[in-house]
Formats: structure tokens, sequence, C-alpha cells
């Protein structure tokens, strides 16, 4: 078994298929793999005139083709869907992170279509109103990046603080507000 240096904790979880289907997946995305396919393609095509161009010739790499593609169908399936888990898992974390974000968009992908287009007019509402916006920096400015920077280093030193005194199981709720303050003329930080 390999582990991974980001995560080695994990590894012992993966099942059989996962780790075969993540290493697969990577494997044929790969440019040696694409270069080992062009060059068996390469290959049945100059042995074309060898076979006179037969109908066995063609059935080999049609029959070839067809079991590798149906194979890889789900192959690749297992490792999107762990994908998109994780994804779906980091973007309800951020949500739930964020007291200004609507925690019912946590499950969103649950909705049915109809659901959701009602709640895409909301944030296509929204793009219309930042378009009107000719100042990128009223929305994303560098003074903004370090407050909520400091912000959360304050959290998470209370959440060592907590820890420490055997409350590491409790998340700690931000103290005060994460946005900077305005500086005071001639005074720098």
């Amino acid at each position: 078994m390999t582990t991974t240096a980001r995560h080695p904790q994990h590894d012992h979880r993966k099942g059989f298929f996962d780790r075969f289907s993540t290493t697969v997946t990577h494997a044929a995305g790969s440019p040696y793999s694409f270069g080992i396919a062009l060059a068996i393609v390469v290959i049945w095509g100059a042995t074309g005139p060898i076979f006179g161009f037969s109908n066995s010739w063609q059935l080999v790499i049609n029959t070839g083709t067809t079991i590798i593609t149906f194979l890889m169908v789900f192959v690749i399936q297992q490792s999107q869907n762990k994908d998109t888990l994780a994804l779906h898992l980091k973007l309800n974390e951020l949500i739930a992170s964020d007291s200004a974000a609507n925690n019912r968009l946590v499950d969103i992908e649950d909705l049915s279509p109809e659901e959701l287009a009602v709640l895409k007019q909301f944030y296509v509402k929204l793009a219309r109103l930042a378009e009107t916006d000719d100042d990128v920096h009223a929305s994303h400015s560098l003074d903004e990046a370090s407050g909520r920077h400091r912000g959360k280093l304050a959290v998470a030193g209370s959440a060592r603080a907590l820890g420490k005194r055997g409350n590491a199981g409790l998340k700690p709720e931000p103290t005060g507000d994460a946005k900077p303050r305005p500086k005071k003329p001639g005074k720098t930080s």
C-alpha cells in the first residue's frame, strides 16, 4: 500500500477499488498514456497493408478500444464520485463557516431542478448588481484579506487554548469582527 505525503493516515480506509481507480485514473490522464495509445493506433494503422485491411484487422482495434472504454467508464466514475463528494464537503464547510452565507445551500445538490431555478434567480440578481460596480477593490481589498487572516488566527489561537483545557472537540466561535478597522491618520502597522 502506498501512502500520500499529504494524508498518509487516510490510506488505510481506502478500499481496493478506490486505490485502483485513483491509480488508473491518474495514469490514464498522463502524457505517457496518451503516447502509448497513439503508438498503438499508429502501429495498428501501419499493419493494415500487411493484413490487407481485413475484417479481422479492424476487429482487433474495435474490440480492444470497446473493452478498454467500457471498463474505464466505471473506473473514472468511481474517481469522479469521490472527487465530487470531497468538493461538496469542502464547499459545505465554507458555507457553514461563513456567518453571512446561507446554510440552506449546504445540501443544494439534493434540490429539484425547479427549486434550483428559484435559487439561481437570487444569484443572477447579485451578479447583475455586482456588474454595476466598476471598482473591483470595493469587494476585495488587500486590507480585507489581512483582516480576515487576522480573524482566522485569533480563532485558531482560541481553538488551541480550548484544546489545552480538554475541550478539543468544541469549535470556538469567532471573537469579534474579522473585518479590518480603518487606520488612524499617521499610524502604521
